[in-house]
């Protein structure tokens, strides 16, 4: 996608986005914690089965990179990556990610992950629902989509709870879990910042 006009969004007076008993904050490379948590959601089995990394993290030092390689990404406008955290303790529950910001056609793609003992507690749909809040709101993003892997039912769920209606399947558009040689196919969810609000 074009990036053509992107901002930087370190330097926006960005809030963070708070809610459903929910904070979501940036991640810190340089915090040892988050470092760790980055690791064990990306090295999850759960996470392994539905997801192939560009890059395998298999240590601290990869997962501090990786987290270096989304703090960029905030500089340069292209993505903003949320620590999921429970607002009262500020304990790490998972991921929330706004992806390949097209501010031209004011679109971006979202993705999410839960570590496990946070599963099962409606986080990521709670997390999505303040991430589209806020890029519709504060990004003014006009389309945010949202694509899992065929057979991830949980994921789909979550969509459409998240008023990210299935559009449609798009064949053979990620790679298989743990391959990079063979594909799978995704189910494609869209919501508009036009589209009625959603009340979890």
């Amino acid at each position: 996608m074009s990036h053509i006009r992107a901002r930087s969004l370190v330097s926006q007076p960005f809030p963070e986005p708070h809610g459903h008993g929910l904070r979501l904050c940036r991640w810190d490379p340089d915090s040892d914690a988050d470092a760790e948590n980055w690791l064990r959601g990306m090295s999850d089995p759960e996470f392994q089965r539905w997801n192939t990394p560009l890059k395998q993290i298999t240590g601290l030092s990869e997962a501090r990179a990786s987290l270096r390689a989304k703090a960029d990404s905030w500089a340069n406008g292209s993505g903003a990556s949320f620590r999921v955290a429970d607002a009262a303790t500020g304990t790490t529950l998972g991921h929330l990610g706004v992806n390949e910001i097209d501010h031209v056609f004011r679109v971006a793609r979202v993705g999410y992950w839960t570590l496990p003992e946070a599963r099962g507690r409606g986080v990521a749909a709670r997390a999505l629902a303040l991430a589209a809040d806020w890029a519709f709101t504060d990004l003014g993003l006009h389309r945010l989509e949202l694509g899992h892997a065929l057979g991830h039912e949980a994921s789909c769920r979550i969509a459409q709870r998240c008023g990210f209606p299935y559009e449609g399947t798009l064949r053979g558009a990620m790679w298989e879990a743990g391959r990079q040689d063979t594909f799978r196919d995704v189910h494609l969810h869209g919501r508009l910042a036009t589209d009625p609000p959603v009340r979890l």
